[in-house]
């Protein structure tokens, strides 16, 4: 009997140690807030590409004379402002 509880102390002292500590943990924080910035920047930058390239595509296919060219606003547009939102959203699902 004494045998299997000085088993189970030491076994659960093992555990223990595995666990992660508070240092790990901020460093873990401080690695995902530094390539999530990194992320928000790209998701701005691939806003202004969008914004670009729809504008220039938008421009051509009116100087070629094409007349509905609504829905072709309205899709870069709201590409653009999607990848514009994505940013703070994903911000706040992981509250940094």
């Amino acid at each position: 009997m004494k045998f299997f509880l000085l088993a189970c102390c030491c076994f659960f002292n093992a555990v223990a140690f595995a666990q992660p500590g508070i240092a790990e943990m901020q460093q873990a924080k401080q690695d995902l807030s530094s390539s999530f910035f990194s992320a928000v920047d790209f998701c701005l930058v691939l806003a202004c590409l969008f914004g670009l390239l729809g504008g220039l595509r938008i421009y051509h296919n009116w100087q070629m004379g094409k007349d509905r060219i609504d829905s072709a606003v309205a899709a870069w547009f709201f590409a653009s402002f999607f990848m514009i939102l994505s940013g703070p959203f994903l911000r706040a699902l992981f509250g940094i």
